[in-house]
């Protein structure tokens, strides 16, 4: 396993980051649709990432309602000091008109409880899950910060926002003289690269670090879903197809995934994890599972050298139409030297 800087913390992070949307929420129609793994199951799979040398698990206080928050904590109680816990907050916990949200009320409230599910006194990264047009950028930024000195949280970054949410965010920081956000966790896949317009070039340019959700785009990159098989493959993408996808362009790349796969005589989900761990901005990618050995097949995408020719490939086929204001990026840059 690889461990690479957090953004600029001097914290090391290993390269896969356990994601636990799976654990727990049996009573929950959307976790059950993830998995809603009981405790017995769930502590396998973190007993097999923690000895796959992976030190970073990622939750949420909203995954399996507390749950998944809960079977980490049981599972962790001797080696708390050994792993790095990230959680978010913001999603709706409750029927209340404030149990949802980042308000002050709202992010101390579920610190406190995320605190008392893990079974430890302080979080390393805790990241807003989503933006929240109801509260004001420096009563979210002034309460993170407070966490931070207080010694209940160690980091804090940022989840789901526009480019010009996360610079205005760093900017009102600096303004104030208040932490920043470390890390931004975003939804980067090879069917879904949207994160190349302005959220990577915003995390270059911040020194942030980058954490991937949903490396195979819901299922979609595993390979199971064939063409002509739609409605009838078995599947979480059956019942909820999210991420979206673009279904036509997703199998001429599926098409190329299984062609480099042959080549290296491993798995397309395996190729496609590792075309992710190739790409310098990439801090760590977060895996999902329902198993310990689909863990353990995923990891093996660690082992993987994509040549640079293959890597082409892959770029040739998966990237994005050219937008305004890059149509040519090389057109405001040709002239700028002398001649």
């Amino acid at each position: 396993m690889k461990y690479k800087p957090l953004g600029n913390t001097g914290l090391l992070v290993s390269e896969f980051c356990l994601g636990t949307m799976t654990f727990g929420g049996k009573n929950d129609p959307m976790s059950s649709l993830m998995g809603a793994l009981e405790l017995r199951e769930a502590s396998k799979i973190i007993e097999e990432a923690l000895e796959a040398g992976i030190n970073f698990i990622d939750t949420a206080n909203v995954y399996g309602l507390g749950e998944s928050e809960e079977i980490i904590g049981e599972t962790l109680k001797q080696k708390r000091h050994d792993v790095v816990i990230a959680t978010k907050v913001g999603f709706r916990m409750g029927s209340g008109a404030n149990q949802v949200g980042l308000s002050r009320k709202h992010i101390i409230r579920e610190v406190e409880e995320s605190l008392r599910r893990l079974q430890t006194d302080y979080i390393d990264l805790l990241q807003i899950h989503r933006p929240d047009s109801l509260t004001e950028w420096e009563e979210i930024l002034r309460v993170l910060d407070d966490l931070v000195t207080s010694g209940k949280v160690r980091y804090t970054g940022a989840s789901n926002l526009q480019g010009w949410q996360i610079m205005k965010a760093n900017e009102t920081s600096s303004r104030l003289g208040l932490g920043r956000f470390k890390s931004f966790q975003s939804y980067y896949s090879l069917v879904g690269r949207e994160a190349e317009r302005e959220i990577i070039p915003v995390i270059k340019d911040q020194n942030m670090g980058l954490l991937i959700w949903s490396p195979l785009a819901g299922g979609f990159l595993t390979g199971k879903y064939v063409k002509g098989t739609e409605g009838v493959a078995d599947g979480r993408r059956m019942k909820f197809q999210f991420p979206p996808v673009h279904v036509e362009k997703g199998y001429e790349i599926l098409g190329v995934l299984e062609h480099i796969a042959q080549f290296h005589q491993s798995t397309v989900p395996q190729i496609a994890l590792a075309w992710l761990l190739h790409q310098p901005a990439v801090t760590s990618v977060i895996l999902g599972a329902k198993r310990p050995e689909q863990l353990r097949e995923n990891l093996g995408a660690a082992d993987i050298v994509l040549t640079n020719d293959q890597l082409l490939q892959i770029d040739e086929v998966s990237k994005l139409q050219p937008e305004y204001p890059l149509w040519d990026p090389t057109a405001y840059t040709a002239d700028r030297y002398p001649i």
